[in-house]
């Protein structure tokens, strides 16, 4: 009897389905939004109505590119905690990082990285979003490559590559001595060549030729790409089934980002693979890793992974920092010039800027802890904290101390007027900075 009512009420023609479908979807959607509001376990968290049931307003401020900002509104307006979507808080309070990402007491494990954030299209595994267990094997092969020993073997690589910046600045001069130089291109071009340098045993050779490699080309589109995942992933049922996932990246994402994507994948791994086939003892991260685990240590997938990671963290975020620092120092001149005085007057020549000495300049320091202070404030920590606090935080130090003063050791900066609103940008993951336009003159 049930049974055959029920058949009853089912549409027979093509039309009826045609209207019932939407309609058993409108009725599922307005539920959702009723169980999201009034019965969900975040409902009593502050926040827009809007977040609260629904990933819309979270997904459109991130492929905007004004996700952080406007978190960073939605904090100002509610309060520490916020509900930014059905399922997600935001927390601002000065603990919360360290509650959240830092040691935890015996007997309590840290919490496990959320997948739907961290989780690669292809499902590799590397030092940022393994599990427990991967994580710490690969901390441990790491860990040598950024040790305090490693690094003084690896100071006259840093110096190579900066010291050929300040060639290429000088002569740039001699040529036109109005020249103006787009710092966000410089600060890249040397810090691409280092971490090339160091991640594949050659550098990109970006300072030689004063323009962007095609791979690091494609590697600066792969943040939009991440944001597209992201994004992908709030929708319903996608984040739980990788296979949806991918037919949609295949068909959603736009053919040159997935272009790009595969050179990029492509290009790091025959840069390993190269690297690792000299089998010599040079002081790179693979010559010191394999002097320690030999080959062992890392499956090849692994090692392709993590060099692609490495190439990302170490060179798109120092660059953005000292952008970002040398935007504050040219537009505050009181600060750039006592920054300047202490590196002259601490060094009277330049042969004695070593990495070691300049830990100990209180100013410079003082500086790139602000700028670090400044990335916090708009919803970054950039070295993270806990297990997992970044392992190569004492190399960014010193190569951002080590660019910064040579630069400032050698010429006197001004910001050009075409840059004075240069902090407004948008973020898609990282930054997407506009050029950052100076005149340099160099110092007798």
């Amino acid at each position: 009897m049930g049974s055959g009512l029920f058949l009853q009420l089912l549409p027979s023609t093509l039309g009826g389905i045609a209207f019932a479908v939407p309609l058993l979807l409108a009725f599922v959607q307005i539920a959702t939004y009723a169980y999201n509001l009034f019965f969900h376990p975040l409902r009593k968290f502050p926040g827009p109505i809007t977040s609260a049931i629904s990933n819309i307003p979270l997904t459109a401020a991130g492929l905007r590119g004004d996700g952080v900002y406007w978190i960073v509104d939605l904090h100002q307006r509610y309060g520490e905690v916020v509900r930014v979507a059905p399922n997600e808080l935001s927390f601002s309070g000065n603990g919360a990082y360290r509650d959240i990402h830092g040691h935890k007491k015996a007997g309590l494990r840290t919490l496990e990285k959320d997948p739907q954030f961290y989780r690669t299209p292809s499902g590799e595994r590397d030092i940022v979003n393994g599990d427990f267990d991967d994580h710490a094997r690969m901390r441990r092969v790491f860990a040598h490559a950024f040790s305090d020993r490693a690094l003084k073997l690896q100071e006259p690589l840093f110096l190579t590559h900066v010291d050929k910046l300040i060639k290429n600045m000088r002569e740039a001069l001699i040529q036109d001595r109005r020249h103006k130089f787009d710092m966000v291109q410089m600060w890249n071009f040397t810090n691409f060549d280092i971490m090339g340098d160091l991640t594949f045993g050659e550098p990109l050779g970006m300072l030689d030729k004063s323009s962007y490699h095609p791979w690091v080309q494609a590697m600066l589109s792969s943040f939009k790409f991440g944001v597209y995942v992201h994004s992908i992933r709030h929708l319903p049922l996608i984040g739980r089934v990788p296979s949806l996932e991918g037919l949609l990246l295949r068909f959603c994402i736009p053919k040159k980002v997935l272009g790009q994507m595969a050179l990029h994948k492509n290009f790091s791994e025959q840069r390993v693979d190269t690297r690792l086939e000299k089998q010599d003892a040079r002081p790179d991260m693979w010559g010191l890793v394999l002097e320690k685990e030999g080959q062992n240590g890392l499956t090849r997938q692994e090692m392709y992974s993590n060099a692609n990671l490495f190439m990302i963290a170490g060179t798109e975020t120092t660059a953005t920092l000292l952008s970002g620092l040398t935007y504050y120092l040219v537009t505050h001149s009181t600060k750039l010039q006592k920054l300047t005085d202490e590196i002259r007057s601490t060094f009277s020549s330049e042969t004695e800027i070593s990495i070691e000495r300049l830990q100990a300049l209180p100013y410079l320091n003082a500086c790139l802890e602000e700028s670090l202070r400044m990335e916090k404030k708009s919803g970054f920590s950039p070295f993270s904290t806990g297990p997992r606090a970044c392992l190569s935080k004492n190399m960014a130090y010193h190569e951002m101390r080590l660019i910064l003063t040579k630069v400032l050791y050698n010429f006197d900066l001004e910001l050009c007027e075409e840059s004075q609103s240069w902090i407004q940008h948008k973020i898609f993951i990282m930054w997407e900075k506009p050029p950052l336009y100076c005149r340099l003159r160099p110092v007798s």
